[in-house]
């Protein structure tokens, strides 16, 4: 059986970490930033994690990371 393709754009956008979370980016970051608050610009650059039901697709997807 030939290897599975890893999804390239999920590999640029999801990590696993040592405990098997998949971590992301957060959204609304790049640009239009004047509007925003400082509180919530410095809120977006903390990483947030996939729920469990999402992460067994994304897992299909990054099968070698």
């Amino acid at each position: 059986m030939p290897k599975m393709k890893t999804h390239r754009g999920a590999a640029k956008r999801y990590r696993i970490t040592k405990s098997g979370k998949i971590k992301r980016g957060k959204a609304y970051k790049s640009h239009i930033l004047t509007k925003k608050s400082t509180k919530r610009k410095r809120n977006l650059r903390k990483p947030a994690y996939i729920s469990e039901s999402e992460a067994k697709v994304v897992r299909k997807l990054i099968p070698y990371k």
